[in-house]
């Protein structure tokens, strides 16, 4: 009986593991198909539909315009640039994207977290205060200052920032352990939520006057 347990217990964590990110691919590719491009023959996998292998070309594994900042005239100081599947088709089954960040100065990448990636990121200009806490319930903060060239690791599911704590703009390039990684920015999923979140679980979840909260809940 302990064998059987053990047994099962070995089983459990493997198969956990095995999903802890993107299921790996079983062919060398699997090129996403639009959703106009849909037909009785095509394959549904990982959340797309392939195309056939014969009919792929280079164009499903490239992209253009990383090297064009992107536009951080906006209340956060900050844009992202996001590369994933539904930018290179190619990316389907893959288990990996990227993304390039511009802060402008004092801009930021508010807390957020990436729900089935980790994501690490290296900055190519500037520096940038950044961060992650870890769950409850320890809650605890790992920080650090990045320079030109400094690498940083935020796990996957935790809450982390990025903010430009230098005078001029920024710029980061983020690889994710997924092909669309997903985004939960925390403000606008709790302020911002459609249809609003009761305020009376607001204003007991963060010890607020309800006033803070409803007027919180215009901003977002």
């Amino acid at each position: 009986m302990r064998a059987y347990l053990v047994t099962v217990a070995l089983f459990a964590l493997a198969f956990s593991l095995a999903f802890a990110s993107d299921p790996s691919p079983l062919q060398d590719f699997c090129v996403a198909l639009k959703d106009k491009e849909y037909s009785e023959s095509a394959v549904f996998v990982n959340g797309k539909f392939c195309k056939d292998p014969k009919q792929a070309k280079a164009e499903d594994f490239f992209f253009e315009g990383l090297n064009i900042p992107g536009n951080t005239e906006n209340l956060q100081g900050s844009n992202v640039t996001t590369v994933n599947v539904d930018q290179i088709a190619g990316l389907n089954t893959l288990g990996i994207s990227l993304a390039r960040i511009d802060f402008a100065p004092y801009g930021q990448n508010p807390p957020h977290t990436h729900p089935r990636g980790t994501e690490i990121l290296v900055v190519l200009e500037g520096s940038l205060y950044v961060g992650f806490v870890t769950s409850n319930t320890d809650n605890r903060l790992f920080t650090k200052v990045l320079n030109k060239g400094d690498v940083f690791v935020f796990p996957v599911g935790l809450i982390h920032f990025q903010f430009n704590v230098g005078k001029t703009n920024a710029i980061a390039i983020a690889a994710l352990s997924s092909q669309n990684a997903g985004v939960i920015t925390i403000a606008n999923a709790v302020f911002g939520s459609d249809p609003p979140i009761n305020p009376d679980v607001l204003t007991k979840a963060f010890q607020l006057d309800k006033n803070v909260v409803e007027h919180l809940q215009k901003l977002f």
